[in-house]
Formats: C-alpha cells, structure tokens, sequence
C-alpha cells in the first residue's frame, strides 16, 4: 500500500431527524450525486412507512437495521493453494454497511412502483424479519456456519 490512508471523513446528521445513521442511508441512496432527490426517498419512505403501519418510522428503520445486520460474515483466504471461506465476526461499522447495501439492493430488485414505496415495503418487511433482506443475512450466516470448521484460520 503507497502512501498515506485518506482520513476518515466524518458525516453531518440529516436535517429531519438529526441522526447521522439516517444520513448514511442517505448517502446510500444517493447516485451520481443526487443528495436532494436521495433525501426526497428517504423522507417520503419514512412517511409512507408511518401511513401504512401507523407506527413510528424511525422505530421501524431502527428495528429493520438491527434484524439485517450480520454478527458473522466469510471472506475468502488463500491458504498453501487452496481458496478457504473463514467464518469471522463483522464489526460495528460493517454491520450498517451490509445492511443498508442489503436493503437497498432489495428494494432496487422490487419492480412496479416508485423507489420510495418500495424501500418503505423493504424496511417494514426487514423490522419484521422477513423480505428479501433478511434471506441475504440468513444465507450469509448459513454460510458462515457451515464454514465454521475453517474458523482457525482467522
């Protein structure tokens, strides 16, 4: 690795709820720079989320994070020329990480409305630990599992 590490950049909170997590998923959402059509999907999804469960949006986002968020991932070693998949834990940051790119893959694959319905379906689907998320965490954790006896590896 040549020169140095780019500093690690830190993020303002989002300007409705003041939380930086929500403005990762903003970011998340973002493409090719958009940040206030990002916030538009974002903002109308919790909206629409709170219409249809009459509960509190940001209690369902928080419930949905923590049920797609891994404890354990594989990452692949290379060990005397064979490929092995070694279980290890996934740490804090990476566990928003995967759950959002999850998420959002998700409601992306969901065809027939509009981005802020279907990511407002995906997270009532993933707070109740079901949807299309929450079968990438199982299947990652299957996998993890059944590689549990290349965990010395680590």
């Amino acid at each position: 690795m040549r020169g140095k590490r780019s500093p690690k950049r830190d993020i303002l909170p989002d300007p409705k709820f003041q939380r930086i997590d929500i403005a990762k998923l903003i970011n998340k959402v973002m493409t090719r720079g958009k940040k206030t059509t990002a916030q538009k999907v974002v903002y109308e999804a919790f909206e629409y989320i709170s219409e249809k469960t009459k509960q509190d949006p940001i209690g369902i986002y928080d419930a949905a994070i923590r049920n797609v968020s891994p404890s354990l991932e594989v990452k692949g070693k290379r060990i005397g020329g064979a490929n092995y998949q070694v279980p290890i834990v996934v740490t804090g940051e990476r566990k928003l990480i995967l759950a959002y790119r999850w998420i959002l893959e998700a409601a992306r694959s969901r065809k027939g409305s509009a981005m802020y319905k279907r990511l407002g379906d995906e997270l009532i689907s993933a707070s109740t630990g079901e949807g299309t998320a929450m079968k990438k965490r199982e299947d990652v954790q299957k996998m993890a599992e059944s590689n549990k006896a290349f965990a010395h590896f680590a």
